[in-house]
């Protein structure tokens, strides 16, 4: 046997033929939660394989929000409970993740938008979450750029924030490496080879990695793992674009995560000056990230509409990144029924990231066995097959 050369926290490490209790495949926040999450229940032998960097992918191009607000119940809980883990995560992994308990502000101005938030916010504050309906008034008081001409009402919790993703999945893989699981950088995985229905080993550019379990937590690129298995993920990617602004003076250090939900324009608090973002409903599904102007009109359009003032600031960066789309925008977790130990965690549809603690917590619990905290059989990938959508409203 001849050895490869795979990547550990930088160093270069031997092995090409070795064995693993569980691969997680995808080093971005859901990735590194759910290793870290098995290894912290004293699973032995995790192995997380990353074919980039930590965080290369959606991770670090995601705008940071973290929220309890959704019309999903299960959204709802995941959401709830991942604030929680956040709140604590720097005493628990020593990494500062930036939080910033801002609250998120959703601006309505239909009557449909009013409906259906206050149907959210009964469920939402009948599970726990503090979110409130509030008057136009009050929407400008707590974020003073933005105009209320047409605005009908706004949703409004103060436990929401924004946080840095890359800083959570440093946090995360920190946390992991301290627990036993191994970490393998710039390693691309190429197939999944199985005896019958039972998986027997992941194939990866630098080796192999004799397994009986995979969990997918690849984002965009879940369709293609899971089919090695053959196993259907229906994630499809979509570009979204975010841009950064020059500092903003007298920028409200309070300002909340806000998002005029009629357009889908948001903006939150960014260093002095904001980071924004808008979806692009001429976007088609692709892998390309590469940035483009062919939505700054319908940017400005939204801006003029409800924030006038954002249109005097002048763009100092941005990028684009994917999100993980799936036909009703909500996510896929659960283990496959066609293939034994084969569990995925994705297709989150923009909410990803904030759920990734939650997310960690459960696929742990389907690994061992446990009874998670939620039911998310709902989520499961086969409820397309059974006709039996799980759509979310509430999304960006």
């Amino acid at each position: 046997m001849t050895d490869d050369i795979l990547f550990l926290s930088g160093e270069q490490v031997p092995v090409t033929t070795r064995t693993a209790e569980v691969v997680v495949i995808g080093g971005g926040v859901m990735g590194t939660s759910i290793a870290r999450h098995l290894a912290r229940a004293g699973v032995p032998d995790v192995v997380l394989v990353e074919r980039d960097e930590l965080a290369s992918g959606s991770t670090s191009k995601a705008a940071g929000g973290v929220r309890a607000q959704f019309s999903d119940e299960l959204n709802i809980r995941l959401g709830t409970r991942s604030l929680e883990a956040f709140g604590r995560f720097a005493t628990e992994t020593g990494q500062d993740i930036g939080l910033h308990r801002v609250g998120y502000l959703f601006l309505l101005s239909t009557p449909q938008e009013v409906v259906s938030f206050e149907e959210s916010v009964r469920l939402q504050n009948s599970l726990g979450v503090p979110s409130r309906m509030i008057d136009p008034a009050e929407a400008r008081r707590l974020c003073p750029l933005i105009t209320t001409d047409g605005l009908l009402a706004a949703a409004f919790s103060p436990d929401d924030g924004h946080c840095t993703p890359e800083s959570v999945v440093q946090g995360y893989a920190a946390d992991a490496r301290r627990h036993g699981v191994t970490i393998l950088r710039h390693t691309e995985v190429t197939g999944i080879d199985l005896r019958g229905d039972d998986i027997t080993a992941v194939v990866t550019t630098r080796g192999r990695i004799a397994t009986g379990t995979v969990v997918c937590a690849a984002g965009a690129w879940s369709r293609a793992v899971g089919a090695m298995a053959g196993v259907d993920l229906p994630v499809e990617p979509l570009r979204r674009q975010i841009a950064v602004t020059e500092p903003v003076p007298g920028l409200p250090p309070g300002l909340p995560m806000t998002i005029d939900f009629t357009t889908g324009l948001y903006f939150h608090g960014e260093g002095p000056g904001l980071l924004l973002g808008m979806s692009d409903p001429d976007e088609t599904p692709g892998f390309d990230t590469t940035t483009h102007d062919r939505w700054i009109p319908r940017l400005a359009e939204a801006m003029q509409h409800r924030a006038p003032a954002l249109l005097d600031l002048r763009r100092t960066g941005g990028w684009a990144g994917l999100y993980e789309i799936t036909p009703d925008h909500n996510a896929l977790i659960g283990e496959a029924t066609s293939v034994s130990r084969f569990l995925y965690a994705t297709g989150f549809s923009g909410h990803g990231f904030l759920q990734g603690p939650a997310v960690g917590e459960v696929v742990r619990d389907l690994y061992l066995g446990r009874v998670p905290f939620v039911d998310i059989s709902p989520l499961s990938a086969g409820r397309f097959a059974a006709d039996a959508p799980r759509p979310e409203a509430h999304r960006v």
